[in-house]
């Protein structure tokens, strides 16, 4: 047995059970692709100063939990613990935003990194499938985007999960919010970390999950009623546009996510089943974050889905996915030249799309025939010298359990046929 093991707070992905991960990302991913979505991949790490700027010196993201390296050429890297950041950043270096086609529409899969305490459903490495549309301002996008998500969860078969919905604001508005959220905090009874978070970014102290906390917010002011008309009425068109698809949501005034970079529409998917890491999704606009990562103004909106948190939320809710065996076809070979006959029919069922296995290592029919229906394939191949001489191979419905011989040259065109 090896003497290395898997780092704390991180996972390794094995079958079966990597099959139910393939499966989620898939369906997380499958709206995005009918709807004008790319697909975009960044590097595993950045520049510090990239996340440093854009997800905000404050949060506990930049301050406590990323991964960060400094290169034998002295540059200062991170591990990405976020993908917008990255995705605005690679749209801004290629110049996709000058196309003449805004909003550029791009959807990413991948893996992230944050240093926490590691718990169910949260991970020092997990994974996400992320959207963002950059370049416009428009209501219907942040609907659309939302809309998305929700059609991706529901055709995985979840049903037991909540939208919150809310708005920061932008800087017309947010300023005098700031200032009376401010004065409010400075007469709570806090510690000195999140003291000091009040005059950095004192929004983010409405996002502090601790119950001594939360419970002094009660009475804190909210920023709906210091919204201007223009955010206001932004608003109302994004939750109008939600209600008039079906889309449940609720509003939660208090809700503010992570990062400092959100404007006006913020959401989060939240799951009950899942206890205190019951967030499985979010997202939100983010205005002004191409300028504070040296770009031109392209308002923008986004979110990223998590893909272990959505595999922890199905098992709450006792889902199982319909996955496909991995093999439908499996060959056994009685003799060497029957394994190299059998080795060119499995190739040839490849070919025509069938997926096929063989069983290796010259092992005994017994023991080839567990390999076969441990597979899970639906029919098995089996062929001797006889059957060669005959030209047939015997092929066995492993459900029903006929067997019946089948001319080598009709193998493709029958299975082909039985399998639909």
């Amino acid at each position: 047995m090896s003497t290395f093991k898997a780092p704390k707070g991180t996972y390794d992905l094995t079958p079966p059970d990597s099959a139910t991960f393939l499966a989620v990302r898939e369906a997380l991913a499958a709206p995005l692709r009918i709807a004008g979505y790319g697909y975009i991949e960044t590097p595993g790490f950045e520049n510090v100063e990239l996340f440093a700027r854009g997800v905000g010196e404050s949060t506990d993201i930049v301050t406590k939990e990323m991964y960060t390296l400094t290169t034998k050429g002295g540059d200062e890297l991170a591990l990405r613990p976020e993908g917008t950041a990255s995705v605005l950043r690679a749209t801004l270096e290629a110049g996709l935003h000058k196309a003449g086609n805004l909003p550029v529409k791009l959807w990413y899969s991948g893996s992230y990194y944050r240093y926490e305490r590691p718990q169910k459903g949260r991970y020092r490495h997990f994974s996400q499938i992320g959207a963002e549309a950059i370049g416009a301002e428009d209501p219907a996008l942040d609907a659309e985007l939302i809309l998305l998500a929700d059609q991706a969860y529901r055709s995985l078969g979840l049903r037991d999960f909540r939208i919150l919905l809310n708005s920061l604001g932008d800087s017309e508005c947010r300023p005098a919010y700031r200032t009376a959220l401010q004065d409010f905090l400075r007469g709570l009874d806090l510690d000195e970390e999140t003291r000091r978070r009040i005059d950095i970014n004192p929004l983010r102290v409405l996002d502090d999950k601790r119950p001594d906390v939360q419970k002094q917010l009660v009475d804190a002011p909210l920023l709906r009623d210091h919204l201007c008309d223009a955010c206001r009425a932004y608003h109302a068109e994004v939750r109008a546009l939600l209600t008039a698809q079906g889309v449940a949501f609720e509003d939660d005034a208090k809700l503010v996510r992570g990062l400092d970079y959100y404007t006006r529409t913020t959401f989060e998917f939240v799951h009950d089943g899942l206890g205190s890491q019951s967030a499985v999704g979010g997202g939100g606009r983010y205005d002004g974050l191409s300028e504070m990562i040296g770009g031109p103004a392209l308002p923008s909106v986004g979110w990223a889905l998590g893909v272990d948190r959505t595999v922890l939320a199905l098992e709450a809710e006792g889902v199982t996915l319909d996955i496909p065996p991995a093999t439908s076809v499996y060959a056994v070979p009685l003799g060497e030249q029957a394994r190299t006959v059998l080795f060119g029919v499995v190739a040839e069922l490849r070919r025509a799309g069938v997926a096929t296995d063989l069983a290796y290592g010259g092992r005994s029919v017994k023991a080839a025939m567990k390999g076969a229906h441990r597979s899970g394939a639906r029919f098995t191949l089996v062929a001797g010298e006889r059957d060669l001489a005959e030209g047939v191979v015997q092929l066995k419905d492993m459900e029903s359990g006929a067997q019946e011989p089948v001319a080598l040259a009709a193998v493709t065109d029958t299975l082909r046929s039985r399998l639909g």
